[in-house]
């Protein structure tokens, strides 16, 4: 299988700074996106170590271990990583007034072969198209999420609630925290749609669906994507992070074709 990535980020309509940040490694199929949170700057600051920390380290574990680690491996590698990070964070905040509580939410997904092992913290989401269907492939760390699940709301009223910033677990809090960690076969043709919740706030599944099953370019549905939140009033930082599983076979016939093989 082969990837191809593209990512953007926008600041958004209302925010004179970006908080979010990305970070991809295309040779190990690193992805790493968050959302940060805090006081002045701080939340830039927050999900700026984590994407550079698990970038640095989970690049070099999988360079090391190659194709040959296997699922659990991946994914006690990447729990180890991201709990590191969560220290130097944590560890920040409680050394330097000026970031106290800060904290950022984490969608982090390891994609080699055919499998993607995927992890995530807060609300950050990763959405996946697989043919035309369309679904969220993240549960959100939130109040909302809690909310739903237990038949207080709908997830219709969900749409409009006061609540919907509020999560229950943040990367950088606490010196400890919980990586929820799966793993998905990936096929050929697949596009997975990591976000931070300035697109998912701002643009409904179905608009979402409908961008990414349209014939643009990967580049311009990452575009699009932004587009659309900030048409619908850009109320937050935007991040988009998309990913499209490729077969090999497609790949060596392109090259072929140009080379006039």
């Amino acid at each position: 299988m082969i990837y191809e990535i593209c990512a953007e980020t926008d600041p958004g309509l209302a925010r004179d700074n970006n908080e979010d940040a990305i970070a991809f490694d295309l040779s190990t199929g690193l992805c790493i996106l968050a959302d940060g949170m805090g006081g002045y700057n701080a939340g830039e600051v927050a999900s700026g170590m984590a994407t550079a920390f698990i970038e640095s380290e989970m690049s070099r574990w999988l360079a090391q271990a190659g194709l040959d680690a296997n699922s659990k491996e991946v994914k006690r590698a990447l729990e180890i990583c991201v709990q590191n990070a969560n220290h130097s964070i944590f560890n920040a905040a409680n050394s330097n007034p000026q970031y106290t509580g800060m904290g950022t939410t984490l969608v982090v997904g390891v994609f080699q072969a055919g499998r993607l092992v995927l992890g995530h913290i807060g609300d950050s989401r990763c959405y996946r198209l697989r043919g035309d269907t369309f679904e969220q492939i993240t549960k959100d760390h939130s109040l909302l999420q809690e909310q739903i699940e237990a038949g207080l709301i709908t997830p219709e009223q969900a749409l409009t609630s006061a609540n919907k910033n509020l999560v229950t677990r943040a990367l950088g809090v606490e010196d400890a925290v919980l990586l929820d960690v799966t793993e998905h076969r990936v096929d050929a043709g697949d596009i997975y749609v990591m976000c931070s919740d300035g697109l998912s706030d701002m643009v409904r599944d179905e608009a979402l669906a409908d961008i990414m099953l349209s014939r643009a370019t990967l580049e311009q549905k990452c575009t699009n994507l932004i587009s659309a939140a900030n048409a619908n009033g850009g109320r937050d930082n935007i991040s988009v992070l998309l990913v499209h599983a490729v077969e090999p076979t497609v790949k060596r016939s392109l090259l072929s074709r140009i080379m006039g093989k």
